[in-house]
């Protein structure tokens, strides 16, 4: 190695040891014709002085500049002591400088407030020297650990990993996925897999037994800042499991991975709730239970209410739905207005509210309340002066969907206001449970699995997929962080029987297009497929949380943009005719 040490390392303990030192120029000083140099490394920071003959080559160092130097560790006099620095008792006094690279001036400040000032394509663009800033790498680092407290964790609980291919064959019922021809055989295609969920199956199939993989995987979607278009999960399956096995082992995974990152104790076992009951306290699956203002249904009250809306929602077979976003009556008429717009993004015609001030109520609306119905709403949402009442009246499920937007909304501004704390350390963790097995597709007219085809039936419900496949749930699992989902998975179909009724009684899939896609996994079936389930957790989105980050893409050494872009690379880019011909391909570019 070029070095004796590196730059957080020396102290006191080690004055007048002869020491070799590389890393990059962080500052340069002059001070009366002493140089000193803080030269730093991924570990931290080491002052260096130049005072001998060397010092006018040290003078034309520029910040980002490679080196290496050789010198005696001495003591710095005491006015020059820096607390803050592991290395600050000490200074090396050079006797040798050796330049391995001197660098341009960088395009924006390579520290935490300088990079976070700047923007993000910039960032992007520059990515080698964005990973240079301390966040950055101290990021890169979280993840590092993350991944092998995960591998830890399943190889003390006798998993192996498998991989599994990338090149996989395309199932277009999902996501968008990326297609990749084969110059081989030509007008055929692979598929970048979006996750190896038949594979892990196949291995259950093959005695594995206990399977897990830090996998990479691709979908061809629009991107937001807590999604990829190739990102990595924590893809895990078990043979001989039951739901109940599932939840112990992976708060186990979890419990760990928080203890080794961040030295925190997680409680277990996870609070449980049942996907109705999330839906009708917080409007959606994924619960964010680090503050209240739960939904109230008042569909029965308002059946015969004079507020006609309300009524024939009602009695129609919708909800009538509220919330008491406490203390936020001060609303201005712009916020109102940004929540109705909300509110109208997922299908409503409008928000009604009622804002109380002074012990009064006032809307438009409140005319049509009976005393009766003024006193259930006062009880059951439990309102004071200074509250605000914000309704839906639709479908269940939009019902549910637009006050939960509200709900989240509402959280923001209370928390703009100080009446609100969220903190991100508040480790709120939670299993969504009991999901509806199937949702019933409109435009299509026919049914779609709500998580996957291979998710099995709770076995009470299973006749029900005959009969009336919206009331029978799944054995499928969502873990819940602060409002995300970290993970999901479910036990699946282990029976070719079954999964060959799933795919072509319920979901109407015709029995060609069944076997062409999966007649391999059935045959495997037939030939002794044991029970199992397994789960897949977002390692992007576990990482972002445990590093304080609202974007997966500060936890990824190299992301693309919202334009599925890699601004440093410049990909995508065309490619040249004679490749395009090698695969019997030609573009047709849109207008």
């Amino acid at each position: 190695m070029l070095r004796t040490h590196h730059c957080a390392q020396l102290t006191a303990a080690d004055l007048g040891a002869k020491v070799s030192l590389v890393g990059w120029v962080d500052s340069v000083r002059d001070h009366g014709g002493i140089i000193f140099v803080d030269l730093r490394d991924r570990k931290g920071v080491t002052q260096v002085k130049f005072d001998s003959a060397i010092r006018e080559q040290a003078a034309a160092l520029k910040d980002e500049s490679v080196i290496g130097i050789t010198g005696v560790v001495a003591p710095r006099p005491a006015a020059m002591i820096n607390r803050n620095l592991p290395t600050g008792e000490i200074e090396v006094d050079a006797s040798a400088l050796t330049v391995h690279n001197m660098a341009d001036t960088p395009p924006f400040p390579l520290t935490d407030a300088g990079g976070d000032k700047v923007n993000e394509d910039l960032r992007l663009t520059y990515r080698y020297l964005d990973l240079r800033r301390p966040k950055m790498l101290k990021n890169l680092q979280v993840r590092h650990r993350v991944a092998k407290s995960i591998r830890d964790y399943f190889d003390s609980q006798e998993f192996i990993e498998v991989e599994t291919p990338a090149l996989f064959k395309s199932t277009p019922e999902g996501a968008r996925e990326y297609l990749v021809p084969s110059r081989i055989h030509p007008g055929q295609f692979y598929a970048l897999s979006q996750s190896p969920q038949q594979f892990k199956q196949i291995l259950m199939v093959a005695g594995v037994e206990k399977y897990f993989q830090i996998a990479r995987c691709f979908r061809d979607e629009d991107l937001r800042a807590d999604r990829q278009m190739e990102f990595t999960q924590v893809d895990v399956e078990a043979s001989f499991i039951d739901r109940e096995g599932i939840y112990s082992l992976f708060e186990g995974m979890l419990k760990k991975v928080w203890k080794d990152v961040l030295n925190h104790d997680l409680p277990t076992p996870f609070p449980r709730m049942a996907f109705h009951d999330a839906m009708n306290r917080y409007g959606v699956d994924k619960p964010d239970v680090r503050f209240g203002l739960e939904l109230q249904d008042f569909t029965e009250l308002f059946k015969t209410s004079a507020f006609k809306v309300f009524a024939s929602t009602a009695t129609g077979g919708g909800s009538v739905k509220a919330l008491n976003a406490k203390g936020l009556a001060d609303l201005t008429q712009g916020e109102i207005k940004n929540l109705e717009e909300v509110a109208k993004s997922l299908g409503a015609k409008g928000l009604a509210f009622i804002k109380v001030e002074g012990g009064e109520w006032k809307s438009p609306i409140v005319k049509f309340f009976t005393d009766a119905e003024k006193a259930a709403l006062t009880q059951r949402l439990g309102i004071t002066d200074g509250d605000m009442i914000f309704f839906a009246a639709a479908p269940w499920e939009q019902a549910c969907a637009i006050l939960g937007r509200i709900r989240l909304e509402a959280a923001q501004l209370l928390v703009k206001r100080g009446k609100l704390t969220l903190r991100p350390d508040d480790w709120k963790f939670l299993w969504v449970v009991d999901f509806p097995l199937m949702s019933y597709d409109e435009e299509r007219g026919g049914y779609a699995a709500t998580h996957h085809p291979f998710t099995a039936p709770v076995p009470e419900d299973a006749a029900l997929l005959d009969s009336d496949p919206k009331k029978v749930r799944g054995q499928h699992y969502d873990v819940v962080l602060n409002g995300m989902e970290l993970g999901g998975g479910s036990i699946r179909i282990h029976q070719p029987a079954l999964q060959k009724k799933v795919f072509e009684d319920v979901l109407k899939i015709p029995a060609d297009v069944v076997e062409s896609r999966f007649g391999y996994m059935l045959k495997a079936f037939t030939y002794g497929a044991p029970p199992h389930g397994g789960i897949a957790f977002g390692l992007d989105r576990m990482c972002a949380l445990l590093c304080g980050t609202t974007s997966i893409r500060d936890v990824i050494a190299f992301p693309k943009t919202q334009k599925g872009q890699c601004l440093m690379t410049q990909s995508p880019t065309p490619v040249t005719e004679k490749q395009l011909k090698e695969l019997h391909i030609r573009t047709v570019l849109p207008e």
